[in-house]
This record gives structure tokens, sequence and C-alpha cells, in this order.
């Protein structure tokens, strides 16, 4: 990745992805600086560390964390990020919005979702998993609750595609087709938290056979990861009633088709007949 994308990856984006492995303590530090990031910009760290009632050396250790060199460089990132208005914290819907408000927030949501995914992007790993998905035998797709539906949709794309794949919803079935995967296939595995312990055990179980596995999350450092050859991250904001799981479908969807592009590409002659193959068919059944 070029430098200038890492500096992309706001504090915001990098607290997310940390989340899931700080402490009790680290997670009151952060939920500050996501509930607050103004205050937090114009305060010295004596001040956050004496309001928090935490040592001074905790709330620096938090700041070497996210990957600045101490809290100096963290304020200054911070106050960056509020001059720029494609970074700026997400406002929730509230009861009083009016109904074009809350819509227009929903989208303004999901267009930051997506802005925030496209920052994540690492172009290396998004064309190894498609050099993968050619190469396998079979490529197959699990995800659990909602990420089953991202996995089925995953599986109707790459169904027009020379990949030769496979999908099915029950848990026990996936199961099933992860134990008998080979070193010459692989296992795209969706999960939002990488924490639920059905797609864990369906991750572990396809290690076993030493078939590739690819992991689309949102928390790059989440149990699933450690399982994983590559990591693809996406991010999402959180709305009154859509939670964070439900937003990141937007940009889960686009990180599949973008690997769909690729893959086609790749392959431009086969994938060519691949959707000729699955237009035709379809068109015979259309009035």
């Amino acid at each position: 990745m070029k430098h200038e994308e890492k500096s992309a990856i706001t504090i915001r984006l990098k607290i997310k992805a940390l989340y899931p492995e700080l402490s009790p303590t680290e997670k009151r530090i952060a939920d500050y600086v996501l509930d607050y990031p103004e205050k937090t910009s114009r305060s010295t760290i004596n001040e956050l560390a004496q309001f928090l009632g935490i040592a001074v050396s905790t709330f620096f250790q938090f700041t070497r964390k996210l990957g600045y060199s101490g809290f100096k460089e963290f304020k200054i990132a911070l106050l960056t990020e509020e001059s720029d208005a494609s970074v700026s914290i997400h406002e929730n819907i509230q009861q009083s919005d009016n109904d074009y408000t809350k819509i227009e927030k929903v989208f303004d949501s999901t267009i930051q979702s997506l802005q925030d995914t496209k920052k994540l992007i690492h172009a290396e790993d998004y064309g190894r998993t498609a050099d993968i998905f050619l190469k396998s035998n079979i490529v197959s797709f699990f995800g659990i609750g909602g990420s089953s539906v991202v996995a089925e949709d995953m599986y109707h794309k790459f169904l027009r595609s020379p990949v030769q794949c496979q999908y099915v919803s029950d848990y026990h079935m996936q199961l099933m087709n992860a134990s008998l995967l080979t070193s010459n296939d692989c296992a795209f595995i969706i999960s939002h938290t990488g924490a639920t312990k059905e797609t864990i055990e369906i991750a572990k179980t396809a290690r076993k056979t030493s078939a590739k596995i690819i992991v689309l999350t949102s928390y790059p450092t989440s149990p699933l990861t450690k399982i994983a050859d590559i990591v693809l991250t996406c991010t999402a904001e959180e709305t009154a009633y859509r939670s964070e799981a439900l937003a990141s479908r937007i940009s889960q969807l686009a990180i599949i088709d973008a690997l769909f592009v690729l893959a086609m590409f790749r392959n431009s002659e086969q994938a060519n007949q691949s959707l000729k193959t699955i237009r035709t068919v379809i068109a015979d059944h259309k009035l």
C-alpha cells in the first residue's frame, strides 16, 4: 500500500479495527475518543487521564497501540481529521428528524461506509484472492446469520464466472462442505465480527484440509483472522435501528463485486463464455 493510502486511514477506523483486542480500560478511552473527538483534540493528556480516571501512561500507550509515536502525534492527527469533512464523525439519526432527514442520514452513512472501506483496500490482497479463485478446483462460500445472505449473493454472482463454486445455508452442511475441501480448494468466509463461534469452527475445519482460507470481516484482529491466509477488511457506520453488522453488508457487497470484476478480467475468454451460457439459459425463462 502506498504511503498516502496508509495515512488516509483515520483514527476512527484504527480504533474500530483494534477494538476487540483492547483491554476494558483501553475500550473506555476508545469510546470517549469516538464519542467526543473534539473534546479529546482540545484537551491535554493529563486532563483526559484525570477525567477518565486512568494513568497518563495508559492513555499514552493507547496512542502507541494505534500506531502513533505518542499523544502529540495522535492529537495532531485528530485535529487534521476534524478539518476534513470527508472523515467527520457520522451524525446519528434522531427521533426529531423528519422523514427526509432520516433517509438522507441512512444514505450518508452508507456512503461513508464505502468511503471508509475504500481506504482499507490492499490491492495486492484482492489480486491474490482473484488468482486463488481461478486456480482452485472449488471455492466454497461460508457465512452464518446475516453473513450467510452475503455469501449466497456472492455465490449467485460467481456462478456467472469461470470460478467453480458452492454454497449452502445450513450450518451443519457448511461444516460438511468445509471438511471435504482439499489443498487445491478455497474457503471464502464472511463474518462481520470475526468472532462467531460457528464461523470459527468452519474455518478450523477448512484449515485441517489445507485449503486456502480467505476472510472478509470488519475486524482485522479478530479470532477468525488468525486462521486466514488473506484478510479483506470492510467497515460500516451504525445508525438508529440499523446495526453496524447490517450496515457492513453494503461494503461487503462492494468488495465482492470488485473480486468478481478482477476474476473476470483475469480470464476474459472463459468469463465471456460463462456469461453467455448463463444469459442464454435465463433468457429461455423470460417472457
